[in-house]
């Protein structure tokens, strides 16, 4: 899954008229980007979820045949649901087995293929070193376990992957749901592993990483 309903408020004015997954970096839009990431691990059953202009997305992504990859799309128009609340939207187009979601506007040389889940983990993410727009960090990792924040702090990288119980206790939700709680429950029931990457990573949130990004 690639979320990509956000509505992109810290990249205006660039997200006036456009959606923010469809703002180009180095000649191909942030959204391409992700699909060609998942295309080179041989991950080409897609769901994207869609709200904020999603009609643009899905006029230039259509079934997306034309990129290699089969999209599915999960419409959030009527109301953004959220991390979590638009996954559990998605999840009957997702399936009963581990899925790996994405954000759109993250840009990461990870080998997507080789992300798994753990037995015994309900969800395991990539953790990366904070970049400066998010110093304080989000987690702490001991061995393959995340933990809330201890002595070395590290950031959500916006790349993960799930079991569809996960979600479970939330799975009737259709109201707004952040993720942040639900990694929280996870890590109180010991189910919440994870793994650090010291790889190329870059969140295009703003005009300004947007500008760096197209220079590197």
């Amino acid at each position: 899954m690639i979320l990509a309903a956000g509505r992109g408020e810290r990249m205006m004015p660039l997200t006036k008229n456009t959606p923010k997954p469809l703002i180009k970096v180095k000649g191909a839009a942030l959204i391409e980007h992700s699909i060609n990431a998942l295309k080179k691990a041989n991950i080409t059953n897609l769901v994207i979820n869609i709200a904020y202009l999603g009609a643009q997305l899905k006029a230039h992504l259509g079934d997306g045949s034309s990129f290699g990859v089969n999209i599915q799309y999960s419409d959030e128009s009527t109301s953004a649901l959220e991390t979590a609340g638009g996954i559990i939207k998605a999840l009957p187009l997702l399936g009963n087995e581990p899925f790996i979601v994405i954000n759109s506007d993250v840009l990461c040389d990870y080998d997507l293929s080789q992300l798994t889940l753990p037995k015994n983990a309900l969800a395991h993410l990539l953790l990366i070193d904070n970049p400066a727009h998010n110093l304080a960090g989000d987690f702490s990792l001991v061995g393959s376990q995340i933990t809330l924040i201890q002595q070395r702090s590290l950031t959500f990288s916006g790349v993960g992957i799930y079991h569809p119980d996960f979600f479970k206790a939330h799975a009737h939700s259709q109201s707004k749901l952040a993720l942040y709680p639900l990694l929280v429950d996870a890590i109180n029931s010991r189910q919440l592993s994870g793994e650090y990457y010291a790889g190329s990573w870059q969140d295009i949130g703003t005009p300004e990483r947007l500008e760096l990004a197209n220079k590197l």
